[in-house]
């Protein structure tokens, strides 16, 4: 009699902590399964629904309730002096907020006079609060700012969802070792044992997700690409600046080019239809009036010839 309460709470416990995965586990021999599947079938779907309903509104509650969870990201593009200098500033001052350095390079390419420049690009992650300021400190010294983007995702609902699910499987856990604590049999330890494993790794997966919403809100990524400011000049002989005549050129090309294609489609679709719909009746009457004007000529033909014979 034992075994048998032991394995109808080992079936009820896999089928409200598992869900879905229950079906895909370990089970108990076909002995016991034909045996106790018409007892536990109908109170286990009713005890798994109402865990799930209650968890959902559990969830809504606790997600209105608790401060919003946002993670935070930046993205800024900057011409400076000097490429190496602001790295290594840049570097500093994540160390100095108590952020690190995700990624940084440094990269030689050449400028539009043929000078060889550094270019660089650094990724680095300071405390959320401080977004704002490290930004501001970032963009203090540059020559411009090319670009800049910050991006806010809430994740509140899913955090707290997770949070939910982890107690769950918390929950399922602890009835699981109490009927292994309370299981005599070899065959209902290592049942028991192969549901504890898929609870257990259900939890190690919740909490790392758990964990990297947390440590992604609580750090903000800000990605910095440093453009040398020779770079950005054009080139100029003699006063005379290539670049913004090459510039001015490109720029002429386009506006030619949409141009020609504007009058392309408005010839297509306006010009054409109206010209067909006015030299057509035109073009109908000239072929009339040809044929019209052929035949008299062949039966004046025809009468000459007669009157010669």
């Amino acid at each position: 009699m034992k075994h048998y309460w032991i394995a109808i709470l080992a079936a009820l416990v896999l089928l409200t902590g598992c869900g879905a995965r229950a079906a895909s586990a370990p089970s108990y021999d076909m002995g016991m399964e034909e045996s106790f599947a018409p007892v536990m079938e109908m109170p286990a779907a009713a005890e798994a629904m109402s865990d799930s309903d209650g968890r959902s509104v559990s969830s809504s509650v606790e997600a209105a309730q608790q401060e919003r969870l946002v993670i935070k990201n930046a993205n800024l593009s900057i011409t400076v002096d000097d490429p190496e200098k602001t790295i290594k500033a840049i570097t500093r001052l994540a160390s100095s907020l108590g952020g690190h350095v995700v990624s940084s390079n440094t990269y030689q390419t050449y400028a539009n006079n043929g000078v060889r420049v550094p270019e660089g690009e650094i990724t680095i992650r300071v405390p959320s609060e401080s977004l704002d300021d490290a930004l501001e400190r970032i963009k203090a010294d540059v020559v411009e700012v090319n670009s800049e983007n910050v991006s806010g995702e809430d994740v509140t609902d899913q955090y707290v969802d997770l949070q939910s699910r982890l107690k769950a499987k918390e929950a399922a856990e602890e009835k699981l070792l109490e009927i292994m604590d309370q299981a005599y049999s070899t065959e209902d330890v290592l049942s028991v044992y192969a549901q504890l494993q898929v609870i257990q790794s259900d939890i190690e997966v919740l909490t790392g997700q758990i964990n990297y919403y947390e440590r992604s809100a609580a750090l903000s990524s800000i990605s910095v690409s440093v453009i040398a400011d020779e770079k950005s000049q054009p080139i100029e002989i003699g006063g005379w600046k290539l670049g913004e005549t090459a510039n001015a050129a490109v720029q002429d090309l386009i506006d030619y080019m949409q141009g020609f294609v504007q009058f392309i489609i408005r010839f297509i679709i306006l010009i054409l239809p109206v010209l067909l719909t006015f030299f057509l009746p035109l073009y109908l009457v000239f072929l009339g009036l040809r044929a019209i004007v052929r035949r008299n000529r062949k039966k004046k033909a025809a009468k000459e010839t007669k009157n010669e014979k």
